[in-house]
């Protein structure tokens, strides 16, 4: 199937304060450098955000990253999870039609969203509140027919209980999803034949099912204000609001969350050890100095300084802003330009020192662009 961006585009995107934290945090998940790997939560977020995936949003977020803008395009256009054309306010519906959900009465699903939504796939209903599509296997086979609404998995469907999520979403509703026949998880429909002690006598809810009524933020376009600080693995209260889990780190018993809610926030200069690395790397009063910058390029001619891994338009911009232009003035920085540089450039403090720019200058103009090129395929530098 083509996808394309769609025609008509918003002027700009930018992430509430309470979503670039987060995304801020999903970044540090990722070693120095790799911070890219970070694209699909970062997109998925900007469409929970907005509702659905445009260019300015794709590019927002190629920059947080430092990727070339097609680099993320290429993530954005490949998955069906990512919707580039707006979609229904409450929610978009991607039925499984592959195999096992055919078998088991995906057709009768499409008929209701036919019937409720629109006669065509992407369609919006008379209210705007929905549209749908039919989508490839879902991988939820044994409890076909299903349907995956967000980021949420609806299993064992009918026609009625179809009908019925869309009304319920429909009044403003949160509902449950995961099977819609009591099954816990994927064992038997007609019963369990073995491991009779199942993990559904001990929990109310399986592992995916679970995260979304505990956060409650099933079918909610997504500002932050709810979720925002807590990362996957920061779900039922296990770990601190802000914050990431370190090698060796403990899930915070009773006492100390108990604790961390009644200690004074700590002062900027002293919190630089707890806080993920997105946050405050570098204290405040550590701002270093502004690098030496030119009125202009040289002979009217800028280096291109998105060469340098970490450096995108956004960043090139800022930089150009401070009067640098070529790579042998980044080369000849000092920690005080460092410094400053990790603390002013925008959305993400010290991409500089993480990213190690002037080690990548020096490259280039001892070596040549050709070889560094050559070298920052496997990150020797």
């Amino acid at each position: 199937m083509l996808r394309r961006l769609h025609h008509a585009q918003p002027e700009s995107f930018e992430f509430t304060p309470a979503n670039l934290a987060w995304a801020q945090a999903q970044m540090t998940k990722f070693p120095v450098g790799r911070q890219a790997s970070a694209i699909i939560p970062l997109l998925f977020r900007a469409q929970e955000q907005e509702g659905w995936l445009s260019r300015p949003a794709i590019e927002y977020v190629a920059d947080m990253l430092g990727m070339p803008y097609i680099r993320a395009l290429e993530v954005a256009t490949f998955y069906f999870m990512f919707q580039l054309a707006p979609v229904g306010s409450v929610a978009h519906i991607q039925i499984c039609g592959t195999t096992s959900c055919m078998i088991c009465g995906s057709e009768d699903l499409i008929k209701v969203c036919k019937e409720k939504i629109s006669p065509q796939p992407f369609g919006l209903s008379a209210d705007g509140k929905f549209s749908w599509e039919e989508v490839e296997c879902l991988g939820a086979c044994a409890n076909a027919p299903m349907a995956q609404i967000g980021k949420d998995y609806y299993e064992d469907l009918s026609e009625e209980s179809l009908a019925k999520l869309i009304d319920d979403m429909a009044a403003g509703g949160q509902p449950r999803p995961g099977s819609q026949t009591g099954r816990f998880s994927s064992e038997p429909a007609t019963g369990l034949t073995s491991l009779s002690a199942s993990a559904g006598e001990m929990e109310k809810y399986n592992g995916s099912v679970d995260p979304a009524v505990t956060v409650g933020d099933v079918v909610k376009k997504i500002d932050g204000s709810e979720v925002a600080l807590r990362a996957p693995w920061q779900m039922s209260g296990q770990y601190p609001a802000i914050g990431i889990m370190g090698a060796g780190q403990r899930p915070m018993s009773a006492v100390q969350q108990a604790a961390a809610k009644a200690a004074p926030a700590p002062k900027a200069a002293n919190n630089t050890a707890e806080a993920p690395q997105a946050a405050e790397p570098v204290a405040a009063e550590a701002e270093g100095k502004k690098p030496e910058g030119l009125a202009a390029p040289r002979d009217g001619k800028a280096d291109d300084l998105k060469k340098i891994e970490g450096i995108g338009p956004v960043l090139e911009e800022r930089l150009n802003e401070w009067g640098i232009f070529h790579y042998d003035q980044i080369a000849a920085w000092g920690a005080d330009e460092v410094a400053y540089a990790d603390n002013n450039v925008p959305r993400f403090k010290g991409r500089c020192s993480r990213d190690k720019w002037v080690a990548q200058a020096k490259i280039i103009v001892s070596e040549g662009l050709e070889a560094f090129l050559e070298r920052a395929k496997t990150n020797d530098y």
